[in-house]
């Protein structure tokens, strides 16, 4: 008798692999769709209120006339308020002084500042300290009160007149940028030490004006502006203060 023979094995189907948390995170989850009872009720219910309180203004129109009134006597008084703020800022930077030893001890960034508040002591109300980053040359900004537009750089020298001169390149850049990208119209470079030679030359021929220990010394310790103690200032823009 021949062997019978066996029938074959059944392969059994490869076991499915389960997906990777990796691949679940990154599928799309489905949006949850909102009612539109969800958004429509509370924009009617928001229009009914609405609807309502101007009802209850028609039946009170006392309530605007009061309203208004208020709204104008703190409006006026807020005026009044800030009238008198800036009244006393100006009174207390009409009396401001500084002794140029006090600047020799400032660090750079305050000493900018400090010829900010000079800058607004001599009347140019918008005064704004502008240096670090991206100043592009300038430290400190002003419209004086003849409508001149006021562009100066500090160096700032902890030894005075004995640190090391302030030379052309610094000029550089404060003539590259001073009018073509400020538009100044008094393109001024403030230190607490000197200038050298070439520096006072190259100033004279591109129409920069120099503000040295000595000048510094006037201003900053005077009650005189700055445009009155340089020479070659260009014209006033404006009437000026007191016209």
């Amino acid at each position: 008798m021949s062997a019978r023979r066996r029938p074959p094995a059944r392969r059994r189907p490869p076991a499915r692999r389960r997906p990777s948390a990796r691949r679940v995170a990154s599928r799309p989850r489905k949006k949850k769709q909102r009612h539109p009872a969800a958004v429509l009720i509370p924009v009617a219910l928001a229009l009914w209120m609405v609807g309502r309180l101007l009802d209850w203004v028609a039946a009170h129109p006392w309530v605007v006339v009061v309203a208004l009134a208020l709204a104008v006597t703190g409006g006026v008084l807020w005026y009044r308020h800030r009238a008198a703020q800036f009244l006393r800022e100006r009174e207390s930077a009409r009396a401001l002084r500084y002794p140029v030893e006090q600047l020799d001890l400032l660090h750079h960034r305050a000493f900018e500042h400090a010829v900010r508040d000079l800058m607004f002591r001599d009347g140019c109300t918008d005064a704004v300290q502008v240096g670090g980053a991206g100043d592009h040359g300038a430290d400190v900004k002003a419209t004086d009160p003849y409508g001149r537009r006021w562009v100066i750089q500090c160096k700032h020298r902890k030894a005075g007149s004995a640190g090391a001169a302030v030379g052309t390149p610094d000029l550089h850049v404060l003539n590259g940028t001073g009018r073509p990208v400020h538009r100044g119209d008094v393109v001024v470079l403030v230190t607490n030490g000197r200038f050298s030679g070439p520096a006072l030359e190259f100033a004279r021929s591109q129409r920069l004006h120099l503000v040295d220990r000595a000048t510094l010394t006037a201003w900053a310790g005077g009650g005189r502006p700055l445009w009155e103690l340089l020479r070659a200032v260009p014209p006033p823009r404006g009437p000026g203060p007191l016209s």
